[in-house]
């Protein structure tokens, strides 16, 4: 699907949330789904930032750190993708402060949810790095780089393009798996419609609201990597041309 459609597709939801704001039935809820949207929003920037992070150097670590550094990434890889996201929110919140660590609960959902996406962004990293042609080291070699300025000035670069696609669908699964913070006392977006919906019973708006708003929080990420992944890919052809 090209940009042009996912584009008109986010206005046409926006529209649509903006039209059903018209209606008593709808207008009622409004209000406090975007307050809680705006704390999933808050969760996801922050948490994609952290998975992206420790992606990179889980997986870098991995492939070039020395022994201790290669168990500690596989460790860390094999552990958060191992065990449910819903577990690491719940030993984060519950069980660290048995050892005298207490965090915020806004502190949990973001490095909950950044550590197991960054866990998964880390082998996508791997993969992305060791499918640059044989030939980008050599020539690299050549000119005398060392080896941390071959990844920066000629394996990254190109390994970046591979990795946008499936960073997006990460950052996508993050946002929806937001919904999970609601049961370490968050009130987001999830959470407030549960709440609602017990208190008034009123499903079809409120979920017809929420349908439309994660869709077009989700619609605004796959814009965002589609737009990366043409500037970036334009680019990089402009540097074989010249």
């Amino acid at each position: 699907m090209g940009i042009r459609t996912l584009i008109v597709m986010l206005v046409a939801s926006i529209l649509l949330i903006a039209f059903l704001a018209l209606k008593p039935a709808y207008s009622l809820f409004l209000p406090g789904l975007l307050e809680g949207a705006l704390l999933t929003a808050k969760i996801t920037v922050l948490g994609c930032l952290l998975a992206v992070a420790m992606g990179v150097l889980a997986a870098l670590g991995k492939l070039y750190g020395p022994a201790p550094i290669r168990w500690l990434a596989n460790l860390y890889i094999e552990i958060f993708r191992g065990t449910s996201a819903l577990v690491q929110l719940f030993w984060l919140f519950f069980v660290l402060p048995q050892f005298g660590i207490s965090l915020e609960p806004f502190t949990v959902a973001v490095l909950g949810l950044g550590l197991n996406v960054g866990a998964y962004g880390a082998e996508c990293v791997r993969g992305a790095v060791t499918s640059v042609a044989r030939g980008q080291w050599e020539a690299a070699t050549a000119l005398n780089m060392t080896r941390a300025q071959m990844l920066r000035r000629i394996i990254l670069p190109q390994a970046f393009i591979a990795m946008i696609p499936p960073w997006g669908n990460l950052f996508i699964e993050l946002l929806k798996s937001t919904a999970l913070v609601s049961l370490i006392t968050l009130s987001d977006l999830a959470f407030k419609a549960q709440q609602m919906n017990q208190t008034t019973m009123k499903t079809i708006p409120i979920f017809t609201l929420v349908l439309l708003i994660y869709l077009a929080m989700s619609l605004v990420i796959t814009i965002g990597m589609r737009y990366l992944e043409g500037r970036m890919s334009k680019g990089l052809a402009r540097g074989r041309t010249v």
